[in-house]
């Protein structure tokens, strides 16, 4: 099989900041069987699972290319933390962040399954990180999301209280054939 080089995709980056925890107050829908569980050591073939499930329609290929040594890094850094959302009694999405040097927390992924988008859990999902986040009283939390995530990403991190502080064009090279092929076999 060969290893086309996939085109390369233009992106409009928005980086985001929030200053102060979120006033907003969500209850979870009642008719919904949810949870939210912590994973320290996450295994690696759960964490790409999780990352593939929620990141394919929005391009996320940043951790899909990393080698096993170089994902353990990031996600089994006493510094990160990792939530697997389940509905109904299944994995439907996670975040994850990361505290930093200075007070500064980072939302470094956030997102639901496909399977659990229109059913009203996802300003509660995010509601959840951004209380887990604030307990740890950072000066302030960052993110960033792009042209190529849901379209009204960006309006719901500003709808919680994150304000854009930067913009910037990028570019996302797509998985190639070659890359997924590769990628489930590490599954």
């Amino acid at each position: 099989m060969e290893n086309q080089q996939q085109t390369p995709l233009s992106v409009h980056v928005t980086e985001l900041e929030m200053t102060a925890p979120p006033k907003a107050h969500i209850i979870a829908p009642s008719n919904l069987h949810l949870a939210l569980m912590r994973v320290p050591q996450i295994p690696l073939p759960f964490y790409r699972f999780l990352y593939r499930q929620v990141g394919t329609r929005w391009e996320w290929v940043d951790r899909i290319r990393m080698s096993d040594e170089e994902l353990s890094a990031n996600v089994h850094n006493e510094r990160t933390t990792i939530t697997v959302f389940y509905l109904e009694g299944a994995p439907a999405g996670f975040y994850e962040y990361q505290q930093q040097d200075g007070g500064i927390t980072e939302l470094i992924h956030f997102g639901l399954f496909e399977r659990a988008l229109g059913l009203g859990v996802g300003k509660w999902f995010l509601l959840q990180g951004l209380k887990a986040m604030w307990a740890d009283k950072p000066e302030k939390i960052i993110t960033a999301t792009n042209s190529l995530d849901h379209p009204r990403a960006l309006q719901l991190y500003q709808q919680f209280g994150f304000s854009p502080v930067s913009t910037y064009e990028s570019e996302i090279t797509p998985l190639s054939d070659a890359e997924l092929l590769a990628f489930t076999r590490k599954l």
